[in-house]
């Protein structure tokens, strides 16, 4: 029976780890790690590197943020480890050009609209194809509202995505300071 939890927090608060400590325990080795992160500067090209280099050799790595509930009905591992929602939304509002200080209130409902669609469609997927499911998203929300419209407009649609994906999920947790709370 498949399992769905979510991991948020801010950055460098842990989530990763906590998120691939749950793949673990639940996968026991088989575990696919659906990597979102686009390396587009030397900053990130990091990032991705240290993750890579702290993932079970065992487990199958696959990139990209589109069709990912076609992986999952395709993939022979029984965990899924998707690291991590909020680049995932990131990805979807620079995949095509768009100017943020203009944008209309209801084109930014539809790119909402469409990446809870896509999102949601991966948590379906899970529970179709018995697959446990860890997701890893950051909480954006916690601090000042950004000065600029598309950080509003990023807080907004990353702080919905979460409430949706916490309502989906089976256990959410909250990573501060390296330590895990258990919210469901």
């Amino acid at each position: 029976m498949s399992h769905v939890i979510l991991v948020s927090g801010g950055s460098r608060s842990g989530k990763s780890v906590l998120a691939e400590e749950k793949a673990m325990e639940y996968g026991q080795g088989s575990v696919i790690y659906l990597a979102t992160a686009i390396p587009t500067d030397d900053d990130m090209k990091e990032r991705i590197r240290l993750h890579q280099e702290r993932r079970d050799k065992r487990w199958e790595t696959y990139e990209g943020y589109r069709g990912l509930d076609q992986v999952l009905k395709e993939t022979k591992k029984t965990t899924a480890l998707l690291d991590c929602i909020t680049v995932f939304i990131t990805n979807f509002l620079f995949e095509e050009e768009r100017d943020f200080d203009t944008i209309s209130k209801e084109e930014i409902q539809a790119l909402q609209d469409a990446i809870i669609e896509e999102i949601t469609k991966v948590v379906k997927a899970a529970r179709d194809y018995d697959k446990n499911l860890i997701l890893v998203t950051n909480e954006v929300g916690m601090s000042l509202v950004p000065s600029y419209r598309l950080g509003r407009i990023f807080s907004d649609i990353n702080g919905k995505v979460n409430e949706i994906l916490a309502a989906l999920s089976d256990e959410v947790y909250f990573s501060v300071c390296g330590i895990p709370l258990k919210l469901k």
